[in-house]
């Protein structure tokens, strides 16, 4: 006998296409503080049936939303926070070369996978609880950042304050792969900036008089190479250089954009350290360094396991093998998992091409992933 709450589910699911569609088609790309304010009142309109909404004002970017949603249970002790984010990478205007479209037992466009559909999922897993009138022991407060995408400095005090109030989080980030793994740890995210100050000078002229910037930091960006670590997580990657006017003037300026990733917390000081300890071959150079780790490391604990068997067992119950992963990428769950809060993450959409072309997600796992969010929400 199929589970109750998947059948409900899956006589719903062109209704959850259909939010899926209208999500896909409000853009919202994270530099446009109004496009994304049209899509977080299109969610309050899809989420105000079913729950309390609020939207918070953010300096420069979109409103976040929170959402306490009305599930059954006459008792609720605790809460869960579910995380999501209404930012996307893409500008608008990209949906005239990537159009949504349902081809090839896909939804096709651009934030479906990342992470519109996931948005869907929660808001329909809300009512078929309501639906089947399927007891909740906890609170659920649904949340959406205005901001993740772009580092989530305005959304992060009001992630880790709800956080604290929470005895789980899950995250509707979508799953890693075609098979839909769900995400126990990722690695730490931070940015440097390098900026070195050379001398400039003719270069035919007066060559000599002049302390190149760009010789400078060629050697200061194969120095930095030596900081990635494989066997530790860390990796350190130099993703953007400028520098220098003109060919014929000795280079006074240039600068480097650094990306740093760590598997643990502890290793973050030890490369920061490293990153201040820069010193110029050139002494007639100086050295500028600012920057840091921006998002924690979310580790893999045994809190986070047990969350994870719990998910495992629940999607026995649908019949889908639930597996786990871990990923370079940051999320918001970095934040929550850092406080130390059970979080789990990839439980929105199983698809491919998040911030590419080819961004879809998997229609036939739109109604188990749906029924996942559901039992979870009643499990906890």
């Amino acid at each position: 006998m199929p589970d109750p709450i998947l059948a409900h589910v899956r006589q719903h699911q062109s209704k959850i296409v259909d939010l899926i569609r209208q999500f896909v088609e409000c853009e919202s790309p994270s530099d446009d503080p109004g496009a994304v304010d049209r899509f977080v009142e299109l969610v309050s309109d899809a989420a105000t049936p079913i729950g309390k909404v609020k939207t918070v004002r953010a300096r420069g970017f979109g409103r976040h939303l929170t959402c306490e949603l009305g599930l059954p249970g006459r008792k609720k002790t605790g809460q869960v926070l579910v995380l999501g984010h209404s930012d996307t990478v893409w500008p608008i205007g990209t949906l005239r070369t990537m159009p949504f479209r349902e081809s090839g037992g896909r939804l096709w466009g651009p934030g479906v996978l990342d992470m519109k559909a996931g948005i869907a999922f929660v808001l329909f897993a809300a009512r078929a609880l309501r639906d089947l009138e399927t007891p909740v022991a906890s609170k659920v407060l649904l949340q959406l950042n205005s901001d993740e995408e772009v580092g989530s400095t305005s959304s992060r005090e009001l992630t880790e304050k709800n956080a604290r109030r929470s005895k789980a989080v899950l995250v509707m980030e979508p799953g890693t792969g075609l098979d839909g793994r769900l995400k126990t740890a990722r690695k730490g995210v931070g940015d440097f900036t390098i900026v070195i100050r050379g001398k400039a000078s003719h270069s035919g002229v007066d060559f000599e008089a002049g302390a190149s910037a760009i010789v400078e930091m060629a050697r200061q960006v194969n120095h930095l190479a030596s900081f990635t670590r494989i066997d530790r997580g860390i990796t350190v990657n130099p993703g953007l250089i400028t520098g220098g006017t003109r060919t014929n003037v000795v280079a006074a300026e240039a600068r480097v954009d650094v990306d740093i990733r760590v598997r643990r917390l502890k290793d973050a000081p030890v490369l920061e350290r490293k990153f201040r300890a820069l010193r110029p071959f050139d002494r007639r150079c100086s050295i500028e360094v600012t920057g840091g780790l921006n998002r924690p490391p979310m580790e893999r604990s045994p809190e986070i396991v047990r969350l994870f068997r719990l998910a495992q067992s629940l999607g026995e119950q649908l019949g889908v093998k639930v597996e786990e992963s871990q990923t370079g990428g940051g999320s918001d769950g970095n934040f929550t998992a850092a406080l130390g809060i059970p979080t789990l993450d990839g439980l929105g959409a199983v698809g491919e091409g998040a911030h590419a072309a080819n961004e879809s997600i998997l229609t036939a796992r739109i109604a188990d992933r749906t029924a996942l969010a559901a039992k979870l929400l009643a499990a906890l």
